[in-house]
């Protein structure tokens, strides 16, 4: 569960509030309240949220010391701005992008996205078993999906089942831009080989 604490100066700002979850601190914008931590992994933590202002349930990614490592820095900055054009119902939707209290001297980045219930790594694993309905649905939104993505010339180079993020409804959305690349104007892929 998300812990209130103290802020780390004792100092509190303006539209911040701070809160632990799995021994790390949240700095986030007031207008969000955290429920519980949904994941974990190299690029930091996530949790689910509320926005006060609108009512929607939303994830929030921490990104840990994001310009500490120049690859780390790289792959952020490319999903940020890709995710900034994309607009579709089998891509994630990035609703927000908290701004720190002192910009020369912020570390971790805060992205807010819609919240998912799963992603198909999870429901592969379980031991629920997928007809072929739920299969041919899911392999249906993935390709609208990718047809959106490469028709706007981006490739994901991620594509992987824990990278679909599925709802109750069996609603699938594409995420984790952060190896993603675009094409210049003649169709070329500015990518170093794999």
């Amino acid at each position: 569960m998300a812990t209130p604490v103290e802020p780390p100066s004792g100092i509190h700002y303006q539209g911040k509030h701070y809160y632990s979850m799995w021994r790390t601190l949240f700095e986030i914008d007031t207008k969000y309240v955290p429920i519980k931590p949904i994941g974990k992994g190299a690029y930091g933590i996530v949790c689910s949220s509320v926005n006060r202002e609108t009512d929607d349930k939303v994830a929030i990614k921490k990104i840990n010391n994001a310009f500490d490592n120049p690859v780390d820095a790289l792959r952020t900055l490319r999903e940020l701005k890709l995710l900034r054009h994309l607009r579709h119902e089998n891509v994630i939707a990035l609703k927000d992008v908290m701004m720190p209290i002192h910009r020369r001297s912020f570390k971790d980045v805060y992205l807010v996205y819609e919240l998912m219930d799963t992603d198909l790594h999870q429901i592969i694993k379980s031991p629920q078993a997928l007809s072929n309905d739920h299969c041919q649905y899911f392999l249906f939104q993935l390709l609208r999906g990718l047809k959106y993505l490469h028709s706007a010339n981006i490739l994901h180079r991620d594509l992987k089942p824990g990278n679909l993020l599925i709802n109750a409804n069996c609603d699938l959305k594409i995420c984790d831009f952060g190896l993603a690349r675009t094409s210049n104007a003649k169709g070329q892929f500015m990518t170093e080989y794999v």
